[in-house]
């Protein structure tokens, strides 16, 4: 047996998607099933270890995980020779520096998104790895959600005909904690501290856009500050300086239209926290998060307009649930094995750093659109 032991350097694993998706979900699940497999006796095995600034939540991460290595000293972990993945989680604000420092230090890179505070710096990191000759990636997990993924299957058997519009419904309510308690960051809320929906959820409405219905050509995007005041994680109130919700339309290049509604400002009643509705001329599907709805050219029922009677149509019942075609692993899980594949057999990995400025850019588009009240083109890169 050929065993890869690659060792990972995980910044920001304290928090709560380092903590839940990328280590305990992803690399610990990884480390259980025996690693990744490349082929018949040859498997990669990830060796992270973990890094914040944190001692205690460090150490008890690592009686959760079972993963033994830890420091609050990155430069100690980045002079380590056996350590060749850095992997960025922290706030957005902190990642620039992050990477320049693991790049000088000559590791490929790995990272949330969005991967810097603007276009121009996000796509400077992305040179900077190209320069040095680095592999590099940025998380894009709602790729591999199941929902998604038979959304593409649909798309690639030509169910939809020619797609016509793209309808997103993301979100729910995030209580402000002044009785119970807020279930994200506080950060998140404040523009100082890099918050804001339309900075965190355009960067995922652009990859989403961009690999599964047609590249995204031009943006409209109105945003809004719904809730003024929030309780901080010590109890403190505080205002809230960012957005908690985005109305957003997408010209795409094929002439598909697209619009997302992302708010942690609203209740949910629909099937899942993230739905996608698309529209075609043989068929139109409704997806979540793991189930995927379809109602064909053939189903469609005819309504008539007339609001003096009860509605005889049961809306509901004319859709089909596509069945389980494939194994779904987890969405995070998934990519870290595809580019832990590329760093190690130089196996394709399409979503690479320069992708994650695209999604910086569209944020950055969608506010200049708000700010400006009107269309706002977005270039290429």
């Amino acid at each position: 047996m050929k065993e890869h032991k690659i060792g990972i350097i995980m910044n920001g694993v304290t928090g709560r998607m380092g903590t839940n998706q990328h280590l305990m979900r992803s690399i610990v699940e990884i480390i259980k099933q025996g690693g990744v497999k490349l082929g018949p006796g040859e498997t990669i095995i990830p060796d992270p270890i973990l890094v914040g600034r944190d001692r205690n939540k460090l150490e008890k991460l690592c009686q959760l995980s079972g993963i033994q290595r830890m420091t609050t000293d990155v430069d100690e972990a980045l002079a380590d020779p056996n350590n060749s993945i850095y992997f960025d989680a922290q706030t957005t604000g902190r990642r620039a520096e992050g990477v320049r420092k693991a790049v000088k230090a000559g590791k490929h890179i790995y990272c949330e998104k969005p991967t810097a505070v603007s276009a121009e710096v996000a796509l400077e990191l992305y040179t900077l790895c190209q320069e040095a000759g680095l592999k590099n990636g940025v998380v894009q997990d709602k790729l591999w959600l199941p929902g998604l993924l038979k959304l593409k299957r649909l798309i690639q058997n030509d169910f939809f005909g020619k797609i016509l519009s793209v309808r997103g419904e993301f979100g729910y309510w995030v209580f402000e904690g002044h009785s119970i308690p807020a279930q994200r960051p506080s950060w998140n809320y404040r523009k100082e501290d890099d918050g804001g929906i339309i900075v965190d959820m355009l960067c995922h409405w652009r990859y989403v856009l961009d690999n599964i219905f047609g590249k995204v050509k031009s943006v409209s995007c109105l945003g809004a500050t719904h809730i003024p005041e929030r309780i901080d994680e010590q109890g403190r109130p505080y205002s809230c300086t960012a957005d908690d919700a985005a109305y957003a339309t997408f010209e795409l290049e094929n002439g598909v239209i697209a619009h997302f509604n992302s708010s942690w400002t609203v209740r949910v009643r629909r099937d899942d926290l993230l739905t996608l509705q698309v529209d075609g001329t043989k068929g139109s599907a409704v997806a979540g998060l793991r189930e995927c709805y379809t109602q064909h050219y053939g189903n469609t029922p005819k309504p008539v307009w007339n609001p003096d009677i009860p509605q005889t149509i049961p809306f509901f019942d004319g859709w089909s649930k596509v069945p389980e075609q494939e194994i779904y692993d987890n969405a995070f899980k998934a990519q870290w094995e595809l580019f832990l594949k590329h760093v190690v057999n130089d196996e394709p990995f399409p979503w690479d750093l320069r992708e994650g400025a695209k999604g910086v850019q569209l944020a950055e588009k969608g506010l200049e659109s708000w700010a400006k009240r009107c269309w706002v083109d977005v270039p290429e890169l």
